[in-house]
């Protein structure tokens, strides 16, 4: 898928570094390991819903020989009208379980440029990096110089009490529409951007359970093993007191529609966030 991958213009310019193995996932992960194993650092590019395939390889061709290949995850989340069968949808999901995996999901193009940069860096182990269809908006960000992204850390967006959004991916951006609106009703969010689900920024976390009642995590993936499942498992340990909400994919398979309309029917569109801030204020404030 060396199109729909964005990887024709590298192919034309590297015709030496850049192979096309076909649609052939299982292989694509393996070859990959195989040139992890001679000292390479491959980038192995796949859209998320066909990297299921090739599960198998990324634990015993990779994880389990400690080799680092970066998975770049095309297509994380929902895709629109594709359908059931190209939806992003598990990706953290079955993921997160493996050992020595590092998985993140960038707020927008320019944060996903500069976790391609960082993830070079030594103190990246294999890394999964996932990310939505579709173009870059603008030209800005091509412009900006890279960044370092330092392993494990979120970025605080807004600061808050009372409730916490924890988000990841792109879907940050509509929990922060939502949040400015929320500002503008006088209800103070405090928000932060996790970019990594494993390994997780349990600072950040510790924080938000510190001075919110009400935890709300926002993934454009499934609530089932990804981010919901990772703060809850966390919080659960650290005995949290407070009310944990979940915003994603439900547990069932979902068909097409626009992206816009298949979040408000999962319950995560910019709407739904802001209600879910309003009516949350309101329960604290009783």
């Amino acid at each position: 898928m060396a199109s729909g991958s964005g990887l024709l213009p590298m192919m034309d310019k590297y015709p030496d570094r850049c192979f096309d193995v076909g649609i052939a996932e299982q292989h694509a992960v393996t070859f990959s390991a195989g040139l992890a194993a001679e000292g390479w650092l491959p980038f192995c590019c796949i859209y998320s819903t066909f990297t299921q395939r090739a599960y198998d390889g990324i634990i015993h061709d990779v994880a389990l020989q400690g080799l680092k290949v970066i998975f770049c995850l095309d297509r994380g989340g929902l895709v629109g009208e594709d359908g059931p069968t190209h939806h992003g949808a598990f990706d953290m999901a079955f993921c997160r379980p493996i050992p020595g995996i590092t998985i993140a999901s960038p707020l927008n193009e320019t944060e996903l440029r500069n976790l391609l940069y960082s993830a070079q860096d030594d103190t990246y182990p294999a890394t999964v990096i996932r990310y939505p269809r579709g173009l870059g908006q603008g030209v800005q960000w091509r412009k900006l110089p890279f960044s370092r992204i330092k392993l494990g850390t979120a970025n605080l967006l807004h600061d808050g009490t009372g409730i916490g959004i924890l988000s990841i991916g792109p879907v940050g951006n509509l929990v922060c529409e939502a949040v400015r609106e929320a500002s503008e009703k006088k209800v103070e969010v405090l928000h932060y951007d996790m970019r990594f689900l494993k390994p997780l920024d349990t600072e950040a976390i510790d924080r938000t359970a510190e001075k919110c009642q009400i935890i709300i995590t926002v993934e454009d993936g499934t609530i089932i093993g990804g981010l919901h499942g990772a703060v809850a498992e966390y919080l659960s340990g650290k005995g949290y007191a407070g009310k944990i909400i979940s915003l994603g994919i439900p547990d069932t398979f979902i068909e097409q529609g626009t992206v816009n309309e298949l979040r408000s029917e999962c319950g995560f569109g910019k709407g739904d966030i802001f209600r879910q801030i309003i009516e949350k204020s309101l329960e604290i404030e009783k």
